[in-house]
């Protein structure tokens, strides 16, 4: 991939003052500055292997649209390096572009099932089904637990560096995966077996 069909950079950032080195913000300068492709280049390899894993976990192994996924990602990622504003590492910031891309794909899956047309690749198998079934019940899940699910359980984000993500206690983190996780379970074995007690929407 390279940055020759890519938009019109918007003008760089400067880095903020007294922030920790790290080797990212001067390859991201390096891109938004002057469009420098080693310096992408050795930002594509240094986060797509973890990226292409996530989608692939993500995407139930499925090859095709893991492949898919990373192209989209990086569209994306590229487009909004410029607007930037390190709050978060470059991991973080491109891992949620990376599950919000994936979880696309497979709500556009489920749109065509619960329109009575077959996924793309006609795959029918158990483990579709499954994954079908588990996005259905991630997005009935309230959005504070959902956040806290995907980012613990899909990322591998840790409950401070998760607090930091979403400006609450990592004591908040914690509490909301657990009901994440048990509302989740109820969701998955059936009508009847879901937690009546109410939480954040």
């Amino acid at each position: 991939m390279t940055l020759s069909s890519q938009p019109q950079w918007l003008p760089n950032r400067k880095t903020v003052p007294g922030s920790i080195e790290d080797p990212d913000r001067g390859l991201v300068a390096a891109v938004v500055r002057s469009r420098d492709e080693a310096a992408f280049r050795a930002l594509y390899r240094r986060h797509t292997p973890a990226l292409y894993r996530l989608a692939l976990r993500l995407l139930r192994g499925d090859v095709t649209r893991a492949d898919d996924a990373m192209q989209d990602t990086w569209l994306r990622a590229v487009g909004g390096l410029s607007a930037f504003a390190w709050r978060s590492s470059l991991r973080t910031w491109l891992c949620g572009i990376a599950v919000n891309v994936c979880r696309e794909v497979v709500r556009a899956e489920l749109r065509l099932v619960e329109s009575g047309v077959d996924p793309p690749d006609g795959d029918a198998s158990p483990d579709r089904h499954a994954a079908l079934d588990l996005e259905r019940a991630l997005v009935a899940l309230p959005a504070a637990y959902r956040e806290v699910l995907v980012l613990h359980d899909v990322e591998g984000f840790t409950h401070d560096e998760i607090g930091e993500l979403l400006a609450i206690p990592p004591g908040t983190s914690k509490s909301h995966l657990f009901r994440a996780r048990r509302e989740l379970r109820a969701t998955l074995a059936g009508p009847g077996k879901r937690d009546r007690r109410g939480g954040p929407r």
